[in-house]
C-alpha cells in the first residue's frame, strides 16, 4: 500500500539550481481539502496567471465533477507555481471577486486545476443574481444528483443549495426542515445530507507545489507533469508576462494569424511569430531574449507586433509567389519563416539582386538541413547576418551550411511530412509539371494544398522502377 503523501510542510527538500541560477526546493506534494483551495483562490493567495484558458466547460461536466466528489471518486492533483514573478492574474472566478494580493510576499500561481477548482469555487460560493448561471446549483437529497436549477426561488426542501454548504448553521436548519415533509424517508433524506455534507468538507486533493522557479523552468515541468492536458508553452506564459488591459500577446498573435489564414498560412507555430515579435521588440530570437519582452510598455508591443505583422504578410507573399509554396504544410523547416520575416522587416523594398540572394539562402538552407538543429547560437549569427545584409554590408545573407550530398534523395524514405519530402514535392512543383493525360499546366498550389499523400507514390512507381533495374529503398511512400 502506497504511503499518503504529509499534509505537513516539507522542510528537508534539497535545494536545486534552476536554469536562470535561482535557488529551487524540490517540488512539495500536499494534501489540502478541496473547500480550503477554493477558499485560497478567494483570499487571493492562489492567482489564475493570465495565460490559462477561459471557462469551457458544459454544464454536464461540472455536474459530473461535483458527482465524483460526492462519490469519492479521484479528481486528479492541482499544480500550483509559488513564485515571486510578477505575472498579470485573473480577477474574477466562477463569477466571484478575487481579494487583492499582499505586494512583497510569493503567491501561488496555478497551472493545472483550473476548470476543477473553478467549478468547486462557483458550486461553493457563488452568490449571484442570474437564474441561468451556471453555477445556480442544487444536490437533489432523493435522486442523489446534482442539478442546476433555473431559477432564485427557494428550491423543494428535498433538494439543498450546494452554496449552503459553507454555511454549517444555514445547511443543517434546513436539513431541520426536512421533517417538515412529513414523509416516510425524512430519515434517510437527513442521513443524505449529512453524508454530502461531510464529503464537500473533507474531501482532499493531491497539490503540487513548484517553489522559486524561473519562468523558463516552469515550462518543461509541467508538460511533464501535465500529460493529460494541453501543454504550457512560452507563448502562454508571455503572454500572463505582458498583459495588460490595453495589451494581450494571445490576441495579438492570433491577429497576425488570421491574417496569414487569408493566404492559406495560418497555421505558422505561435512560438515562431513570437521569436519575430522578440527580435521586431530589440531582442533576439531565443527564449531568454523573449523573456525580455515583458520589461516593455504595451505600447512598444503594439509597435513591435504591428512591424511583425506587416513583415510576416510580405515574407508570406514571397515565399507564395517566389518560391511556388502554396501554404504553411509544404514549409520545410518553420524557423525559416523567423528568419525571413526578420529581412522583410528590415528591408522594406528589396532589390531584384536581394531577391534572389534570399531565394538563394532560402533553397541552400532547407536542402542543407540547416534549421533541423537550429540552437541558440545559430539563432543570433543568423540574426546578425540579416542584420548585415539589410545594411548592404554583404550581398548574401551569411549561413554556414554544409553539402548534405545526394544521400539526402536517395537514402531517406520519402514521406510527406518530413523537410526533404516537402522540399523535393516544391522542386517538382517549382518545373511546372504538366497532367499526364492532358498535357496541361497543374494547378500545383491546389494539388498541393488539397494534395493525397497515399498517391505520391504514382510520381515513381515502385515496379516499373524495378524493371529498369532501379534500387526503390529511397522511394518508399507512407501506407
Amino acid at each position: 500500500m502506497s504511503k499518503k503523501p504529509s499534509t505537513k510542510p516539507t522542510t528537508t527538500n534539497p535545494v536545486q539550481s534552476t536554469p536562470a541560477g535561482l535557488p529551487s526546493r524540490a517540488p512539495e506534494p500536499t494534501v489540502d481539502r478541496i473547500e480550503e483551495l477554493a477558499g485560497r483562490i478567494l483570499r487571493g493567495d492562489i492567482l489564475l496567471p493570465k495565460f490559462q484558458r477561459e471557462f469551457v466547460w458544459e454544464k454536464h461536466q461540472i455536474l459530473d465533477l461535483l458527482d465524483s466528489i460526492a462519490n469519492n471518486y479521484p479528481i486528479g492533483s492541482v499544480l500550483l507555481w509559488r513564485s515571486r514573478e510578477l505575472l498579470k492574474s485573473e480577477r474574477n472566478i466562477a463569477d466571484l471577486e478575487i481579494a487583492k494580493t499582499q505586494s512583497g510576499y510569493p503567491v501561488n500561481y496555478l497551472l493545472d486545476g483550473q476548470q476543477r477548482l473553478s467549478t468547486i469555487c462557483g458550486a461553493l460560493y457563488w452568490n449571484g443574481s442570474e437564474a441561468e448561471s451556471r453555477w445556480n446549483l442544487a444536490y437533489d437529497l432523493r435522486t442523489k444528483a446534482f442539478l442546476h436549477l433555473d431559477t432564485l426561488d427557494d428550491p423543494p426542501l428535498h433538494q439543498i443549495r450546494l452554496n449552503k454548504i459553507i454555511d454549517p448553521s444555514a445547511y443543517f436548519l434546513h436539513v431541520s426542515s426536512l421533517k417538515t415533509l412529513g414523509a416516510p424517508d425524512v430519515d434517510a433524506l437527513e442521513a443524505q445530507a449529512k453524508e454530502l455534507f461531510d464529503r464537500f468538507k473533507d474531501y482532499k486533493i493531491a497539490t503540487v507545489t513548484l517553489h522559486e522557479m524561473s519562468v523558463e523552468a516552469v515550462a518543461p515541468i509541467f508538460e511533464r507533469i501535465n500529460s493529460r492536458g494541453t501543454p504550457l508553452t512560452i507563448v502562454d506564459l508571455m503572454r500572463a508576462a505582458t498583459w495588460s488591459e490595453q495589451f494581450d500577446l494571445i490576441d495579438a498573435i492570433t491577429d497576425i494569424s488570421d491574417e496569414l489564414s487569408n493566404k492559406y498560412f495560418g497555421g505558422i507555430e505561435r512560438k515562431a511569430i513570437l521569436r519575430s515579435i522578440s527580435a521586431a521588440a530589440g531582442g533576439g530570437f531565443s527564449e531568454a531574449s523573449i523573456d525580455g519582452l515583458r520589461k516593455h510598455s504595451s505600447g512598444e508591443l503594439e509597435a513591435a507586433v504591428k512591424s511583425t505583422k506587416e513583415a510576416y504578410s510580405r515574407a508570406v507573399d514571397f515565399m507564395s509567389t517566389e518560391l511556388h509554396i502554396p501554404s504553411d504544410k509544404q514549409i520545410p523547416y518553420v524557423n525559416q519563416v523567423v528568419v525571413l520575416a526578420e529581412v522583410f522587416r528590415l528591408i522594406k523594398h528589396l532589390t531584384p539582386a536581394q531577391l534572389e540572394s534570399v531565394r538563394r539562402w532560402f533553397w541552400r538552407t532547407a536542402v542543407a538541413g540547416y534549421f533541423g538543429g537550429w540552437n541558440t547560437g545559430n539563432m543570433g549569427s543568423d540574426q546578425k547576418a540579416v542584420k548585415g545584409f539589410a545594411a548592404a554590408q554583404t550581398t548574401e545573407i551569411e549561413s554556414v551550411v554544409r553539402n548534405p550530398g545526394a544521400a539526402i534523395w536517395t537514402a531517406q524514405q520519402f514521406r510527406s511530412n518530413t523537410a526533404h519530402s516537402k522540399i523535393l514535392i516544391l522542386l517538382l512543383a517549382f518545373s511546372k509539371p504538366l497532367d499526364l493525360l492532358t498535357s496541361q499546366n497543374i494547378d500545383t498550389g491546389d494539388a498541393l494544398y488539397h494534395g493525397n499523400t497515399k498517391e505520391f507514390h504514382h510520381f515513381f512507381p515502385r515496379d516499373y522502377l524495378k524493371s529498369k533495374g532501379q534500387d526503390c529503398r529511397g522511394t518508399r511512400h507512407p501506407g
